[in-house]
């Protein structure tokens, strides 16, 4: 079955360690919380994001890590991937993490070495929709962001490609003004990326696609 579709989002490229700092009256539209990524939630992302490489024997000794995730809308969040630029001190790429969420509450990240041009391959290992099985592999790309960026993930399965997901946008500084207005362009950004994902699925369900059974989420040191 071959099904497509666009939606249009913003998401948020910060620095773990410089998190932005809106003004009182759109801090509600734009919270970072550890709570809605990989480790302690009584920690800071970037402390959660160095104990789970420490597991891993990755030691960034502080260099910059950069996020791409959503922030909190009105103190709800879904991000189906967040990924994290890990940097050495003197500015040079170590790794790349991608952080993968399900709509059950369920995490799982994948530590990547990529190339030259971000790409990188990892066998599947977290069940993320009812209609595909925790087999195959993943490829990804996932360059180092720049004026614009492009992030790209492809499931394949039995030689196929089972499912591939893009994400494409352009940076713009993060503004007061300029999160005003795409609030009022996009307003509850996360609250309709989670319920376009369940539409989907409905969708998806009505046409009889067959639903493969969840199974029992081992979670990984470090993450949950």
């Amino acid at each position: 079955m071959d099904r497509r579709f666009t939606h249009s989002v913003y998401l948020w490229l910060v620095d773990l360690d410089a998190l932005p700092q809106m003004p009182v009256w759109l801090r509600p539209f734009a919270r970072f919380e550890a709570r809605d990524h990989l480790g302690d939630p009584d920690r800071s992302i970037r402390r959660n994001l160095d104990a789970y490489l420490a597991t891993r024997g990755v030691d960034l000794a502080g260099g910059q890590v950069l996020m791409l995730a959503h922030a909190r809308v009105l103190g709800y969040v879904f991000n189906p991937i967040t990924v994290y630029w890990c940097h050495r001190p003197d500015g040079a790429l170590e790794c790349v993490v991608a952080e993968v969420h399900n709509t059950y509450g369920e995490r799982h990240c994948y530590l990547l070495r990529t190339d030259d041009v971000g790409r990188a391959e990892t066998p599947k290992d977290f069940y993320v929709s009812p209609f595909l099985t925790v087999e195959g592999d993943y490829r990804m790309v996932l360059p180092l962001p720049g004026e614009r960026l492009t992030v790209s993930v492809t499931l394949r399965q039995d030689g196929a490609t089972a499912l591939t997901a893009t994400v494409t946008g352009s940076r713009r500084p993060a503004t007061p003004a300029a999160l005003a207005r795409m609030l009022v362009r996009r307003p509850l950004v996360t609250h309709r990326t989670s319920a376009l994902i369940r539409r989907h699925g409905i969708a998806l369900w009505l046409r009889r696609l067959p639903v493969i059974r969840r199974p029992k989420h081992a979670p990984q040191e470090g993450v949950q």
